[in-house]
């Protein structure tokens, strides 16, 4: 853990202060957010935090509020903000009590294989994000824009694919197992 902690140091002192500042703004201090519709970072794939870093600065992922900030983001920046949020510890959850419901959502996640890229226990690895523990709406809010074509995704866009037949029960219910985990 001291070993953790001492990496999270090190590239939080290569960064500017202000970039950290801006980016817990909203993703919440240690990068665990608590606004609406904002992803935590603390825990994420190294890699996949720079490439989303890159396609918001490149204009290839949309998003008003991050497509500015990214856009004056030096690569140092942005290899060293994914270094400092993959360092810090995801999200602390409630495990949910065993239910008929839990149940269910959890044999939905199995029929869309969600473990084939994002892994066995959703942790996502490299440029693949984790989404055990994520804020439920924002998992929703992906899900719908996967769905509707707002988001593509990265390489083959098989998050399009997958998330283009779920029903919006199918997206709540995914996202609130994932939530927990």
């Amino acid at each position: 853990m001291r070993r953790i902690r001492w990496i999270a140091e090190l590239h939080i002192s290569l960064l500017p202060a202000a970039a950290v500042l801006l980016c817990t703004s909203c993703h919440g201090e240690a990068g665990v957010s608590q606004t609406e519709n904002t992803p935590s970072l603390a825990g994420q794939p190294d890699l996949f935090l720079q490439w989303q870093l890159v396609f918001f600065r490149s204009g290839s992922r949309k998003n008003e509020v991050m497509q500015p900030i990214a856009e004056q983001l030096s690569n140092e920046d942005i290899r060293n903000l994914g270094a400092y949020f993959a360092s810090l510890p995801p999200a602390a959850v409630t495990k949910p009590k065993e239910s008929s419901q839990a149940e269910a959502n959890a044999k939905i996640v199995a029929e869309r294989s969600c473990a084939s890229c994002h892994t066995d226990t959703f942790a996502g690895t490299k440029g693949t994000a984790r989404i055990a523990g994520q804020r439920e709406d924002y998992l929703v809010k992906a899900l719908h824009d996967y769905k509707s074509g707002a988001r593509s995704g990265s390489g083959v866009a098989a998050m399009a694919s997958v998330a283009y037949s779920l029903s919006d029960d199918e997206i709540s219910a995914l996202a609130h197992y994932l939530a927990q985990l």
